[in-house]
């Protein structure tokens, strides 16, 4: 279950906004930086959604705009021809410290701490394993049951839906069962691209 392999159809999609990016001077390494200044801004949205659930749906706003700059910047490297190493180790390091942010968040916003390390642990982790497998010279590896797109998809939709559903299940509210998922899912993620990796350099 991982939208990347859609990524082909969705960078047919962001011909206007490469375009807007190059007529506002852009670079690829600024458009990463707002979308990483945008997840921070999510992550405190959403520290505070309790006060006022209505919160939820800008934070949700903000991620998917993270999501969608997160294709763009990208993008913009290959329509400029400046796509480079360095500018490829900035992406992936601000979408980490993007990951953690956002989960930090969500922890903070409903206090299951506990909840919120397990989730990190797991989403840093499926990331790792996809980029040390191109360390060991394999191709990077986007496969699993959560990528990344997937991830914040999901952030997406469920704080949305936070937004107006308040209501717990089992104690937990929409927002701590996302921790959940990514908590279990996330490690599972880690364990599918580790034995894939393992498998390809037998």
């Amino acid at each position: 279950m991982t939208l990347d392999k859609f990524r082909p159809l969705a960078d047919r999609a962001l011909g206007p906004f490469v375009s807007a990016a190059k007529v506002a001077g852009l670079s690829p390494n600024g458009v990463s930086v707002i979308a990483f200044l945008l997840a921070l801004g999510a992550g405190g949205v959403y520290a505070v959604a309790t006060r006022d659930p209505l919160l939820y749906l800008g934070g949700a706003v903000l991620v998917f705009l993270n999501g969608w700059l997160d294709l763009v910047d990208g993008a913009l490297a290959r329509e400029l021809n400046v796509a480079s190493s360095g500018g490829d180790l900035l992406d992936h390091v601000l979408d980490r410290y993007a990951d953690i942010g956002i989960i930090v968040g969500l922890a903070a916003g409903v206090s299951q701490w506990e909840l919120g390390i397990a989730a990190v642990t797991g989403v840093l982790m499926t990331s790792y394993l996809g980029t040390q497998a191109q360390a060991v010279g394999l191709d990077r590896v986007y496969g699993g049951l959560l990528g990344r797109a997937d991830r914040l998809a999901l952030v997406g939709i469920v704080t949305g839906i936070a937004a107006f559903v308040p209501t717990a299940l089992a104690g937990l509210t929409l927002v701590g069962w996302l921790l959940v998922v990514f908590a279990v899912v996330g490690h599972v993620t880690a364990a599918q691209r580790f034995y894939h990796a393992m498998g390809a350099l037998e």
